[in-house]
């Protein structure tokens, strides 16, 4: 080989590898992309067999979708509850300590001023709002909190998310498989040696087995995500309405106990200013100069 040839040879050479090693490069982007960005699911518009298969895997991977939206609504609410209980032990906290401020000033200066019957009623009331609250906590832990917990986490969506999983890595051989098919059918119209026929057959044999799976595994898992799909709408849909029942019957009761509270203050305020002003005795001025308090005796007269 010439020294023109051999320089040919070898950038020729070089380009080649470059391409290869720039694909290999790409190939790897791409699955990582997929590995850290993927729904767990994959979505492809390719007919891999026919439009049954088709229409199977459009079903999966809508199920699949509306399996994990579900779930993350779940915790969406898990989170507002989480929120609203430590807010509620936080209120608690704060209404039990105003409540003993209330009565102690109340009972410290019982006789001086309304204002001090004002804080004794106030007080006291405070205790039932705190014992409403202290409800409601309860109601979203047992109501709220711990179903949802138990669905999120619970076998029956992951088992059928795994099913799809599975499917859709089947698909993908399937589709691989495919391809290959098409690979020694050409080859076997160049070079139809038996050997290139007898691995055609192979590759279609193994087709018809992947599809085989594929039907059944199709059908279990679109059933089971179907199963999971539904029980997620009812579950949360009644988790949903006990929060915001448990909240309105929360805020009326509230709103029943400060009202009386309201009324029972301007009672008193009321009666504390229509009460008949005292009448302190006369006081008149006594011979060496002090004060002294005249007084009215009523004789009483005794019957032997």
């Amino acid at each position: 080989m010439i020294p023109q040839q051999r320089e040919t040879f070898r950038v020729k050479h070089y380009h080649h590898h470059s391409f290869n090693l720039a694909l290999l490069m790409v190939l790897m982007h791409e699955a990582v992309i997929k590995q850290f960005s993927g729904t767990g699911y994959e979505s492809s518009d390719v007919m891999v067999i026919d439009e049954v298969e088709m229409h199977r895997h459009q079903q999966l991977e809508k199920l699949y979708k509306s399996t994990r939206s579900g779930k993350e609504f779940q915790k969406d609410l898990v989170k507002a509850a989480e929120a609203f209980t430590a807010i509620g032990y936080r209120h608690i906290e704060a209404g039990t300590k105003l409540s003993e401020d209330c009565c102690r000033y109340g009972l410290e200066n019982i006789n001086e001023n309304i204002l001090a019957k004002a804080a004794a009623i106030y007080g006291d009331a405070l205790k039932h709002v705190e014992q409403e609250q202290d409800d409601l906590n309860r109601q979203l832990s047992s109501q709220v909190l711990e179903p949802l917990r138990a669905m999120i986490t619970g076998t029956p969506l992951e088992d059928a998310r795994h099913l799809a999983q599975r499917y859709s890595r089947m698909r993908q051989e399937a589709e691989t498989q495919a391809a290959e098919i098409s690979r020694r059918q050409a080859r076997v119209r160049e070079s139809p040696f038996p050997e290139n026929v007898s691995k055609l057959h192979a590759a279609e044999t193994r087709m018809q087995e992947i599809r085989a799976n594929m039907a059944v595994l199709g059908k279990e898992a679109a059933a089971a995500l179907a199963a999971v799909e539904a029980q997620q709408y009812r579950l949360t849909f009644q988790r949903l309405v006990a929060m915001v029942e448990g909240e309105k019957n929360y805020h009326l009761r509230i709103a029943a106990i400060l009202s009386e509270v309201e009324a029972e203050m301007v009672s008193e305020k009321q009666q504390k200013e229509s009460a008949p002003p005292m009448i302190l005795p006369p006081v008149i001025p006594s011979g060496n100069g002090l004060e002294k308090s005249t007084y009215f005796l009523a004789e009483v007269s005794i019957l032997h």
